[in-house]
């Protein structure tokens, strides 16, 4: 069992997706699809679409630093989803699928406000970033039927069109990142 992990939690859209994405890379473990930054405890599925709690759809990750760096995981975060769009990706609106990235440390904190900032120099993006960096607050799970979605169900519509492209992307951009059975 690995004991040097660090923890790291992202939204960027329907976790579906944002799952999908980063359990492909080496160096990533535990990847789970959840809720966070909201108000209530255990917040069902359907409150959460309906955007009655604060929380956004989210992926809570374990990473190996000597494998992959948590600014890896912040270029990944960024090319794989609008980060320009307030409370929205696609056709998916509500702060439910706010961009967000919710630190364990000060120094992931620090992290990501820099590479915004360099990403915003360099205008990577024609809009200007929306992603919100906010201290992590309590992950919730999700109910077990989100969990692996994409690979439980990869001819379902939604995965067809939404997540393949996603996944498309990384494997050209990230190949040598991904585990050997994803590239």
């Amino acid at each position: 069992m690995k004991t040097n992990l660090i923890k790291a939690t992202f939204a960027s859209g329907c976790f579906w997706c944002t799952e999908a994405v980063f359990q492909r890379f080496t160096g990533i473990y535990n990847v789970r699809s959840g809720y966070t930054g909201g108000q209530i405890k255990n917040p069902p599925y359907r409150e959460v679409c309906q955007g009655r709690t604060g929380h956004a759809e989210a992926i809570e990750l374990e990473y190996d630093p000597e494998l992959i760096s948590y600014k890896d995981l912040l270029q990944v975060f960024f090319t794989t989803h609008d980060p320009t769009t307030l409370n929205r990706q696609g056709n998916d609106v509500g702060t439910q699928y706010r961009s967000a990235i919710f630190y364990h440390s000060e120094s992931q904190k620090q992290e990501a406000i820099d590479y915004i900032n360099y990403l915003e120099a360099e205008q990577v993006f024609e809009s200007k970033i929306v992603t919100e960096v906010t201290e992590a607050k309590p992950f919730y799970y999700a109910e077990d039927e989100h969990h692996e979605f994409y690979n439980n169900h990869p001819l379902q519509g939604y995965c067809q069109f939404i997540i393949n492209p996603k996944i498309n992307k990384i494997k050209k951009l990230y190949q040598h990142k991904l585990l050997p059975e994803y590239r």
